[in-house]
């Protein structure tokens, strides 16, 4: 490819990294100052409450949004049959999603009352996250890098506010990080509305299929049944990822205590900054490509997917070496004495950076519809794994078995990952 060609792609995923890394920052930031604020133990309280919300929260959206971009991908603007009814289905699954949490906080056998009502003012967040994922979803099948540069950073933002003025207040506790978070998810799904309203009018500007055609042949739009067909292993891939993610901050919680929970909290959100970067170069800038590649030029897909699996693997061993030697002189400097362990659980969590990182690269090939049945099942598999894992080894190990079930889920899920796209050989071509 010619450099003129490389020139728009390098500069639309330099700009995405940057607003990703700004995010980051501000997550970051926002974390060091409520964990210092907050002491260990309200901490944990918190970390392991937004963490099972977390969890819940990708059933609101049902991994439909990626879906989206699926049928978009393959289809042009004939894609605009599933959107109504997408919509429709996403909102039922958003208020289960709610109803859930709201339910567990109530009802919980496990759930202290400072634990419900920290759970309650986190509800919210769900709604927020569900219309960040949206509009985000629209955005990149748009190809408007700046504005998802900018809409993604908002969410970081708010949090940041949030934990600074906790900072400036006499007391706080983690019931009012709680309400603040809430606030925070309200007003960015208020501000996603206009979006929102576009998308349900039609109003979407198409990228890679030309202009929007003067005359469309009737498009019938599919049923309950016939979206569930095609959608479900979408929505099912969505909710197993933050269970075998979340997991471990939420099960040290209750198997162990809050400050288990706030030290391993701050460990998997240093974690999470550092996944961002293949997230961003897969799901925010390729994704939508790899889906129109697939369908329309299978040669340039396996290109991009050879290279990235390459890059990825290297900037994964890069970026976990420098995590080992850095974690332990900058993690008490950012968080305090109170969390310098966190360091050794950061040991041994480097090792997952270079496996995550190629593993999301060898997960962008299976993207058609039974590529995505068997990402569910080997998501599945990981995910029971992990639970399993973790429930085994936290009343052994405390949060280093936490850190050792992580590293072991990570690997499994990539050999799983590696042994799907090789059962899918023949998809390829050369």
């Amino acid at each position: 490819m010619s450099a003129s060609a490389w020139r728009p792609a390098a500069t639309a995923i330099s700009l995405l990294w940057l607003a990703t890394m700004a995010g980051a920052g501000m997550v970051f930031l926002a974390q060091v100052l409520l964990a210092r604020r907050l002491g260990p133990a309200e901490y944990g309280l918190f970390a392991s409450s937004l963490a099972t919300v977390t969890v819940v929260a990708p059933l609101a959206g049902f991994g439909l949004s990626q879906f989206r971009l699926r049928v978009y991908g393959a289809e042009g603007w004939a894609g605009d049959r599933w959107l109504k009814p997408s919509f429709r289905f996403s909102a039922w699954t958003c208020v289960l999603a709610v109803g859930g949490v709201v339910a567990w906080a109530l009802f919980g056998p496990v759930v202290d009352a400072d634990t419900r009502d920290t759970l309650l003012l986190l509800t919210p967040v769900i709604v927020g996250l569900f219309a960040v994922d949206l509009v985000g979803s629209k955005l990149r099948l748009e190809e408007r890098h700046s504005a998802l540069a900018l809409w993604q950073m908002l969410m970081s933002a708010g949090r940041l506010a949030v934990a600074a003025t906790l900072l400036a207040l006499p007391a706080a506790n983690a019931l009012g990080a709680a309400l603040g978070y809430g606030v925070v998810a309200l007003l960015i799904a208020a501000l996603a509305m206009p979006q929102l309203n576009a998308m349900w009018h039609g109003r979407m500007e198409l990228q890679g299929h030309g202009p929007r055609p003067t005359t469309l042949e009737p498009l019938v739009a599919p049923n309950v049944t016939q979206l569930w067909s095609q959608a479900w292993a979408y929505g099912v891939a969505a909710i197993l990822y933050p269970v075998f993610f979340q997991v471990s901050t939420v099960l040290l919680k209750y198997l162990s205590s809050n400050e288990d929970a706030g030290h391993y909290g701050v460990a998997l959100g240093v974690m999470t900054a550092i996944y961002l970067f293949p997230a961003t170069v897969y799901h925010k800038f390729l994704l939508s490509r790899l889906h129109r590649w697939a369908v329309h030029d299978r040669p340039r897909f396996w290109r991009v997917y050879r290279i990235g699996n390459l890059s990825m693997l290297g900037a994964g061993v890069v970026v976990g070496l420098l995590l080992a030697v850095a974690s332990p002189w900058a993690i008490p400097l950012a968080f305090g004495p109170a969390f310098a362990d966190v360091a050794t659980l950061l040991a041994v969590l480097a090792l997952c950076v270079p496996v995550r990182f190629l593993s999301t690269a060898v997960e962008a090939a299976l993207l058609t519809e039974s590529h995505m049945r068997y990402r569910v099942v080997s998501m599945l598999f990981a995910a029971v794994v992990a639970v399993a894992l973790n429930w085994w080894l936290i009343p052994r190990y405390g949060v280093m078995g936490a850190a050792w079930a992580t590293v072991a889920s990570e690997i499994l899920l990539l050999i799983a990952r590696w042994l799907g796209v090789r059962g899918f050989m023949p998809d390829r071509e050369g």
